[in-house]
């Protein structure tokens, strides 16, 4: 991750601020079990202030969650931990940990209203979701050609298939990621793809940009011809002319 984090922001060190370990330990207590070992990393590295790395609503700092529970706007739980605050009136979905989820040193991040009901799982791990986003905004978004679709495979695994001609064509992953999740970068473009966790993996939403169109267009075509996946391109951005 920090690998990753050094790749979008080359000096991130100098505007990310740890919590202190009176903050972990108390965020520890109120889970009720060890954290899991990338969120105790997250807290002491950038729990504090997470700099370019911030979420435009939600507040994942330790003191933000502290305050959420100081505040009783959520209450300890022996399954869910509250992790993310989420600032926007017109959509308080909070960020939670499944904590009975654990998956690499991490575990199931979830979202539920403020008032409760169903949770809406969101990744694996928090560490993908990080990446995921981070990947989003500082390399997707910044190229001058976008489009937003999903794959399908009738067999089931989307990435079993997409991972392969991405690597033909120079794209790496940045971390490791389950089934539910795909990070590509490269020299051609960058790709993120996601599936809801628990569910099958045979649809996962993508998000791909390029230099231009014609770029964009070569990397579905590869996709396309390469692979038994169908692709659904729903919107480009910027629109394409007619």
């Amino acid at each position: 991750m920090e690998a990753l984090y050094r790749s979008l922001v080359p000096d991130f060190e100098a505007q990310v601020v740890g919590a202190t370990e009176g903050e972990v330990e108390h965020i520890e207590a109120l889970a009720g079990r060890p954290l899991p070992r990338f969120y105790r990393w997250f807290l002491l590295r950038m729990g504090g202030h997470m700099g370019p790395f911030e979420y435009p609503t939600i507040d994942f700092t330790a003191k933000a969650v502290l305050a959420a529970y100081s505040k009783r706007l959520v209450h300890p739980d022996s399954r869910f931990l509250m992790i993310g605050h989420e600032g926007d009136e017109m959509m308080p979905l909070h960020v939670f940990y499944d904590l009975d989820c654990l998956a690499r040193d991490d575990a199931r991040v979830t979202k539920n209203h403020v008032l409760g009901g169903e949770f809406h799982h969101q990744f694996e791990t928090l560490r993908e979701m990080f990446a995921w986003g981070n990947v989003l905004a500082l390399h997707v978004e910044e190229l001058g050609q976008r489009c937003v679709g999903n794959f399908y495979d009738p067999e089931g695994d989307v990435l079993a298939r997409l991972v392969p001609v991405l690597t033909n064509l120079g794209f790496a992953s940045p971390i490791a990621t389950g089934s539910h999740c795909g990070l590509f970068r490269g020299p051609r473009g960058a790709v993120v793809t996601r599936a809801t966790p628990g569910l099958e993996t045979d649809i996962h939403t993508f998000r791909m940009g390029a230099a231009d169109a014609g770029g964009l267009r070569r990397i579905l075509g590869a996709i396309a011809c390469e692979t038994a996946l169908k692709v659904n391109v729903r919107e480009w951005f910027p629109p394409l002319a007619p």
